[in-house]
């Protein structure tokens, strides 16, 4: 039987960073659910497949073979044997993923892809709906938060050291977007689960938020 933390929040909490930080820190297996509904979106465009044509989406979430190696300095991502760790953060499909990753029939199957990457090990998945759908019985649910100017500041200057072409005012309007669509899906909704604990890592930095999740884990390990 695996131990997991489960990492829920809007774009730019934090989550991305911080899971992987706490995966290093305490030898955990960091699971970031995003990534398979961006390999799906990056296909859909390869694919050239209309948004309306959501039989043929579906097609290509039951057929994508994605493998995710963590390594130290971060996941290598293959879709379909190939390395697409670059592509599936394009302005392109970061446009896209939320409206893919809203059909419910994708999210059944990445759900279902995900439960099975996490089987039986010691995990640390972050998303949107770990807590409350993917895995409602996780040992350690957070949800991380920070207010909209400064997650779409930190999504900014994470584009920019990535060399993502993005202006402020599109990684904001983006954000506000996602914010809106990923609140009213149908399942797998953003949301905060009951008996989560939120941390709201507006005036926090990376240290600070990492150091309050590892004290929260350890005291829950401590009590099992």
């Amino acid at each position: 039987m695996g131990f997991i933390v489960g990492i829920d929040g809007p774009a730019g909490s934090g989550k991305g960073t911080v899971t992987k930080k706490v995966a290093n820190k305490l030898g955990l297996i960091n699971i970031d659910t995003g990534i398979t509904y961006r390999c799906v979106a990056l296909k859909v465009l390869n694919q050239k497949i209309s948004l309306k044509d959501i039989e043929k989406i579906i097609e290509v979430a039951k057929n994508a073979k994605i493998y995710i190696d963590n390594t130290p300095n971060g996941d290598n991502v293959y879709l379909d044997g190939k390395n697409v760790t670059k592509d599936i953060r394009s302005k392109e499909v970061t446009k896209i993923v939320s409206q893919v990753s809203s059909i419910k029939e994708v999210r059944f199957i990445m759900v279902d892809m995900q439960r099975k990457l996490a089987e039986g090990k010691n995990v640390i998945m972050e998303g949107r709906d770990i807590c409350t759908y993917v895995f409602p019985n996780a040992d350690v649910k957070i949800y991380l938060d920070a207010n909209i100017e400064e997650r779409a500041k930190r999504r900014y200057k994470e584009n920019q050291e990535k060399n993502i072409n993005m202006t402020y005012e599109e990684v904001y309007e983006n954000i506000r977007k996602r914010d809106e669509n990923d609140k009213s899906k149908e399942i797998g909704a953003l949301k905060v689960a009951e008996d989560s604990i939120i941390i709201d890592t507006t005036s926090l930095n990376i240290d600070e938020v990492v150091d309050k999740i590892i004290d929260i884990i350890t005291l829950k390990k401590a009590k099992l």
